[in-house]
């Protein structure tokens, strides 16, 4: 007796444009039309009509509830709870592109919390549009922390880069950042050997989603030539240095503290697979200059799925055709392969101690 065993349908996948005043729309429009996204996944834009269909000549809206295929001749729309009030200029920083991109962000955050999705992928944003729109958070990843109910710190940014060659034995490279969208002081002021031990918790639990084999991590100093045995300063003794003896007594693959402008050579090279960086620029600056335009920004730490593109919203060169759609695209990759492993449940299962 033969046993029939049904295929699961193709995930759910809701992209956002961020900031519409931005390369957003452009960016989402031109990977809409990569035929290899729709045969792994059902994809739907939440948006404004009028702002998509400035970007793509076929737009259609539809409800949360339609199920159908999508493919690259149409664009299948959801409209957010709020919807944009007038036209929104191109190119320039104002309140209403910022509550542009919070009603799209929320709505879609809301479809996936409802289980009518699965994973959420975003455009990028403008922080000062998003504070001229009321708001406080300074991005993506504070936003989508405090929807979750969530402290902002119980959410981590990372970027991964993936290989040039899908066969390459390195797999790609990882960097998570111990603190957030913050000021190089108060980034200082906030690093902990606590937020430390739970960035490379974050970093190697998704490494292993991704990669399927334990990865091999290194955790950067923060001062320059790691301190010089506290010339240049002590973090590295009195808060990094704890953090990895943790890591390490606990049983993962981990080094450190290195001096951060040999470190990413290093793992340019193949000699790790993530790397934990203490503030936003440590991390950000070497993983674009790699590949700036195929890193994908992974949020840590939620009970959802949420990529998005590594780049901003590129105000300057809107409209002049030369927005590079490879980081959503690799977004949208990334998604799908997350929603495939089954991420985040035993993330956010482990950051609750269950």
């Amino acid at each position: 007796m033969h046993r029939s065993h049904s295929i699961p349908p193709p995930p759910r996948i809701l992209v956002t444009c961020g900031d519409p005043a931005g390369i957003g729309p452009e960016v989402v429009a031109a990977a809409w039309t990569t035929p290899a996204l729709h045969e792994r996944a059902r994809l739907r834009v939440v948006g404004d009509p009028a702002m998509m269909a400035a970007a793509m000549a076929a737009v259609e809206v539809v409800s949360a509830a339609d199920q159908r295929p999508s493919g690259p001749e149409m664009l299948l729309l959801i409209q957010p709870h709020d919807t944009a009030s007038g036209p929104i200029a191109k190119g320039v920083i104002t309140a209403a592109g910022g509550r542009a991109a919070v009603a799209a962000v929320e709505t879609a955050f809301d479809l996936v919390r409802a289980g009518q999705a699965e994973a959420v992928v975003t455009g990028p944003l403008h922080k000062e549009a998003l504070r001229a729109a009321g708001r406080d958070e300074p991005g993506h990843t504070e936003l989508l922390a405090r929807a979750c109910g969530l402290a902002d710190e119980a959410a981590s940014m990372m970027l991964w880069l993936p290989p040039l060659d899908p066969t390459s034995a390195t797999g790609g490279l990882g960097v998570v950042h111990a603190t957030l969208h913050e000021s190089l002081r108060t980034a200082v002021e906030h690093l902990s050997t606590d937020r430390i031990v739970a960035a490379g918790h974050r970093l190697e639990r998704l490494l292993e989603a991704v990669l399927q084999r334990r990865p091999r991590l290194a955790i950067a100093a923060l001062n320059p030539h790691g301190g010089e045995g506290g010339l240049f300063g002590d973090e590295e003794r009195r808060i990094i240095a704890p953090a990895v003896a943790q890591l390490a007594a606990e049983g993962h693959d981990v080094v450190g503290p290195l001096p951060a402008d040999t470190l990413f050579l290093r793992a340019s090279q193949g000699a790790f697979d993530g790397v934990v960086a203490m503030y936003h620029d440590q991390g950000h600056i070497p993983v674009k200059l790699l590949g700036m335009h195929r890193a994908v920004n992974i949020t840590l730490g939620l009970p959802i799925v949420r990529t998005s593109v590594a780049h901003g919203t590129a105000f300057d060169i809107v409209g002049t055709g030369t927005a590079d759609p490879s980081s959503m695209r690799a977004a949208i990759d990334m998604a799908i392969r997350l929603v495939a492993a089954g991420w985040p449940g035993a993330t956010a299962a482990a950051d609750r101690g269950a």
